[in-house]
Formats: C-alpha cells, structure tokens, sequence
C-alpha cells in the first residue's frame, strides 16, 4: 500500500470506522424515512458502478494491456452483482453480495492491495467500489431487503470454488494473476499466514467456509425463531 495511507495508520482506521457508520446512518434515515429506500439503493449502486467502471480505466488508456487489466478478480465480480442486488433485488444477487460481498470485499478493506494504474486516484476508487460493496450489503440486511434463503451459505461457496477454477484455468493459459491463484499480493494480507503457493489456496478453503458459515448465523437464527 502507498505510504501516504499505510496500512492500519490513522487514515485506513478512519476509513474502516466510515464504512459501518455510513451504512448505520442509512440505515436510520430508512427507518425514519421509508420511502427513501429505492433513492438510496440507486445511488449506492451508482457509487459502486462508477467505482468499478473506474477500475476499468487503466485498460481502456492503455496503461495496461490484455490479458491484463479485465475485470476477473473476486471483488470485480461482486461489485456488479451488488449493483445488480440494488436494483432488481435477485435473491441469488442479494446472497452474493451478503457473504461474498461481507467476506471479499470486506477483507479487501483490511489488507488493502491499491494499485498505482489510476495514480492520485487508485485508493480512493479502491476504497469507493470495496466500500460500497460494504456498506451496499450492511444496508441491505438492516432494511430487511436481504435475507438468504437456506443453504445459500453453502451454495455461495460452490459457486465461489466454480468459478475460481475457471480463473486458475484463464490464469494458467495467459500467465495473469486474478484472484492472487498465482501468487500472493505484494501487499500484506491473510494469504502471508497460510503457507507457500499452493497451500495457501487450500488453506484458504476452510477459512473462507467458516466465514459464510458465520455470516449466515444471524439468519440462521431467525429462521429457526420464525419456524419455532
């Protein structure tokens, strides 16, 4: 990460501290105002449209060059179906945006990995697009929008290994890097504690099921209070 915002320093700290209160104080302005709730559903997915539209801007400049540069990476992905989630509450989208949305996009903002491609403007459409996606799933659940039906948990992380395999293969044909199959990033991150490539995917494995399994806790709760 850039030194003018190291990792865990006063501003990265701010930023952590923003991102649930911003998705607290939407949530309070719902309650109040109920009929603000499709405003803020759109402007939150235009936030995070942007953000990864700007993510895109270094291919499109040429900064860099195909194969790299495309929108492949876990947390792209998610972006788009958060958006999707905001404006057509899908319910697959939803429970993306929820676990995935929670547990990638989430640890994205703990151990950032802010590229330089955009410049002056990297960490903040960094921030914008993993914060969004954040502060998008928080605001979801608390307005009542988002509630993962049963075995969402485990169908989510099928889907994840899915399509991880379909990156590795993608990685392997043109010598890319998406979702870190290949090696780990330059920054410091949870990857660093699991070992060497390749034990550190398979480390992650269990790690990344424990963390849908507890992010569908509540929900599983309530489930079992409604049925009760």
């Amino acid at each position: 990460m850039a030194a003018a915002l190291p990792t865990f320093g006063p501003a990265h700290l701010a930023i952590l501290a923003l991102v649930p209160l911003t998705a607290a104080a939407l949530g309070a302005v719902a309650r109040r105002r109920p009929a603000s709730v499709p405003a803020i559903r759109r402007a939150l997915a235009a936030l995070i449209g942007v953000a990864a539209l700007g993510g895109l801007v270094p291919l499109a400049t040429g900064a860099v060059r195909l194969p790299y540069g495309l929108p492949l990476d876990l947390c792209d992905v998610v972006e788009w179906v958060t958006v999707w989630a905001l404006l057509g509450a899908r319910p697959w989208a939803l429970e993306v945006a929820w676990f995935l949305g929670l547990a990638g996009s989430g640890m994205a903002l703990l151990t950032p990995d802010v590229g330089t491609e955009l410049g002056p403007w990297s960490a903040p459409q960094f921030f914008a697009a993993h914060g969004g996606v954040v502060v998008a799933a928080l605001f979801l659940a608390g307005t009542g929008a988002l509630r993962p039906r049963p075995g969402a948990w485990w169908r989510v992380f099928l889907a994840l290994n899915a399509y991880a395999a379909a990156v590795l293969l993608f990685n392997a044909r043109f010598g890319t890097n998406y979702m870190y199959l290949r090696e780990k990033p330059a920054s410091a991150s949870l990857l660093d504690l699991l070992g060497p490539w390749p034990w550190y995917i398979l480390a992650a494995e269990p790690i990344a099921l424990a963390l849908l399994l507890a992010l569908d806790a509540p929900f599983r709760r309530a489930r079992r209070g409604a049925a009760g």
